[in-house]
């Protein structure tokens, strides 16, 4: 067990520490702010507060991890190893010249996006506003590596000290947006499909929806045994998050009461886990969410507690907490939609910390790195430069043992139009990403 002293004992400070030493690696840790008990422990110990009391080893703080509420932080960010740092501090006993408990908080919380920022045109929190694109560290797991930049100097210090970082894992995670491209869209929006091409004279997609209509070829979409199969091949265990709502301008998946896309569903959740795929709209209306996790749970006869937001639209705090509300345990939505990397600089699963109300919650949240829209459609990389792009994130990963999830769509594994040569690329993500 380590002993950790600190002049007050916050919420911010238990988070931090317990996800750091007890989640990242294995280690117990104990926080006192009794200067007597820290002195009279003989084992593993460290100093955390704004002076050294002795000789003992020291980490200077910061001020973060001690107030409350949310305030405007001019950061200054140095180097450290080769790498950005946040949070420096001014003391040279201090065994890092910089906060790394107060720089995990502030990427892990993400304390920066409940701050006045231009959001995109889905009202989201854009890659490009993040202090982590913007000082070139997005496609880094700081936190992991703080984590074992933390261990490594305790190490030097107490060689009793030991700890067991967690083992890398690989989650394939599948977006359903849209269960099949031109099947089981009802007559209305099936005319309207032939119209919309033929006003763009799109002479090859009629061609290939009469040829899926008349059943001469597969629909697109329906790539759901090829997945079971990859699946199977690669012994993976995938989570599926179905668009599961009503109509509308951004959500366009099949009507809730198809009875087809009901069986489909089913049958995905007889081979992986099945998740909600909360509507574009739903963020902005609870009762929404409510409603359309009630009816997939209905169909699936089980209770639903994973998610994935459509469009990655995160509100910080209020999109968590709706999901809190309803029992959701395990959200997956943390990243972004125009850039690869780690949207609050980890690759492990964390619990998601309320700033406004100072309290760390129960929903378990799992960054993902890297998504097939953002390769091919944001960055418009070619299958190569996208290959080269997944490598070096998993590579990271796998250097901090963390979790490396990937998000893929039914739409892109078609093999058709802009996604032609894509499934080659799953397939070698998923080679490359095997522990």
């Amino acid at each position: 067990m380590v002993l950790v002293y600190t002049h007050k004992v916050t919420n911010r400070i238990k988070f931090i520490f317990h996800l750091l030493f007890k989640e990242m690696l294995n280690t117990e840790v104990q926080i006192t702010s009794n200067e007597a008990d820290f002195f009279a422990y003989e084992a593993i110990k460290f100093n955390y507060s704004k002076h050294q009391l002795g000789d003992e080893l020291f980490f200077c703080s910061d001020n973060l991890l001690f107030e409350r509420g949310i305030r405007h932080i001019d950061m200054n960010v140095v180097e450290f190893e080769n790498l950005p740092a946040l949070f420096p501090v001014y003391n040279k006993d201090s065994a890092f010249p910089f906060d790394p408990f107060a720089a995990s908080f502030y990427l892990v919380s993400r304390y920066e996006e409940y701050l006045p920022y231009r959001k995109d045109e889905y009202g989201r929190f854009p890659a490009n506003e993040s202090i982590a694109f913007q000082k070139g560290f997005l496609q880094k797991p700081l936190v992991n590596i703080w984590a074992l930049k933390i261990a490594e100097k305790i190490s030097q210090k107490f060689s009793a000290f030991t700890h067991k970082p967690n083992k890398y894992r690989y989650l394939p995670t599948i977006d359903i947006d849209a269960a099949w491209a031109y099947r089981q869209k009802g007559l209305f929006r099936t005319v309207g499909g032939f119209a919309g091409a033929l006003f763009r004279q799109d002479f090859e997609d009629i061609k290939l929806r009469m040829k899926v209509l008349t059943k001469m070829k597969e629909d697109p979409f329906d790539i759901y045994g090829y997945l079971f199969e990859i699946q199977k091949r690669y012994k993976l265990s995938p989570i599926y998050f179905i668009l599961f709502a009503e109509y509308g301008f951004n959500d366009k998946n099949i009507t809730v009461t198809n009875r087809n896309f009901q069986t489909l569903v089913k049958s995905i959740a007889d081979y992986a886990e099945v998740g909600i795929h909360p509507s574009y709209n739903s963020n902005d209306y609870p009762k929404k969410l409510k409603k359309e996790i009630s009816r997939l749970s209905k169909v699936l006869n089980r209770e639903i507690t994973k998610s994935r937001q459509h469009f990655l639209k995160i509100q910080l705090p209020t999109t968590y907490r709706n999901l809190i509300n309803l029992d959701i345990l395990d959200d997956y939505s943390m990243g972004f939609a125009a850039q690869p990397g780690f949207r609050a600089s980890i690759c492990s699963p964390f619990n998601f910390y309320d700033l406004d109300l100072d309290f760390e919650t129960k929903l378990r949240i799992h960054p993902f790195s890297i998504m097939d829209g953002t390769l091919r459609d944001y960055l418009n990389l070619g299958t190569e430069e996208a290959l080269e792009q997944i490598s070096q994130l998993i590579d990271e990963v796998k250097a901090v043992k963390g979790t490396f999830i990937s998000l893929w769509h039914n739409e892109s594994l078609g093999e058709t139009k802009r996604w032609t040569g894509w499934r080659g690329v799953y397939e070698e993500m998923t080679r490359k990403a095997l522990p």
